[in-house]
């Protein structure tokens, strides 16, 4: 790309939940613009597809089995990425889970810990190890994907809600824990038809969107990539501790 705002040559991008989805679709947009990238999920063989796809774009990879809701998990993350690369350049804090329940009533104990584990407790453990290597060196930027359930009622989805308020407030908290040399931001995402939704009454989606959302209509993965790269350049030198909403303008 010819643009040197948007010139990641030679970056290390790490991205949890990057084998699919919204992580894929910023993975590739990295890789094209010629950032080297460590692609994370519970699933080593799918992040091992994803890790080729990039490969085949001359750029390096590295695919690694995380469950970020597990401390020493995200340990092991990091020493990997710093292994390999011996450093890193921006993280993407993209993992993600929101499972469904009957009732608030029956939200099980297990239930609910792991939706914080992997929404919140994951993103801290590894904004902390990498932040703090990142303020020691030559800094970087962590991106945070948060959801529009942080910010309004979140029916159906309370705990995912909860979990991503906090992902919300710690972004804050670590843009000044971290800065100046490392900024910190976040992206609120609205529904996106990403291979969640294939669990989704789509018809019934689509009849609300109209109705709730100014596009009237889900986002498409690679709709989040413009707010992950700018989040990540030096275009954005002056952004951090921030919330933007990628939503379609959702109510």
């Amino acid at each position: 790309m010819s643009d040197s705002l948007l010139d990641f040559t030679d970056k290390v991008v790490l991205i949890t939940g990057g084998s699919r989805g919204l992580g894929k679709a910023m993975a590739l947009a990295f890789a094209d613009r010629g950032a080297n990238l460590i692609i994370a999920s519970r699933k080593l063989d799918n992040c091992e597809a994803v890790a080729e796809q990039i490969r085949g774009k001359g750029r390096r990879a590295l695919a690694v089995a995380c469950h970020v809701g597990q401390w020493q998990s995200c340990n092991d993350l990091v020493d990997a990425a710093y292994a390999e690369f011996g450093r890193v350049d921006v993280l993407i804090n993209n993992a993600g889970l929101s499972p469904l329940y009957p009732s608030l009533g029956e939200v099980s104990e297990e239930l609910f810990d792991k939706v914080v584990a992997i929404n919140l407790k994951g993103p801290f453990r590894l904004s902390a190890a990498i932040g703090e290597r990142m303020a020691a060196g030559d800094g970087g930027a962590i991106i945070n994907i948060s959801s529009v359930a942080s910010l309004s009622p979140s029916p159906n989805s309370e705990p995912y809600g909860a979990a991503k308020a906090g992902l919300n407030a710690i972004t804050r908290s670590f843009a000044f824990a971290y800065g100046p040399n490392v900024r910190v931001n976040c992206i609120a995402a609205g529904p996106f038809l990403t291979d969640i939704s294939k669990a989704w009454d789509l018809e019934a989606f689509n009849k609300r969107a109209e109705a709730t959302m100014a596009l009237g209509r889900g986002g498409e993965a690679d709709e989040v990539v413009g707010a992950a790269l700018y989040l990540a350049s030096t275009g954005a030198s002056f952004t951090t501790g921030t919330v933007i909403r990628v939503d379609g303008g959702t109510v």
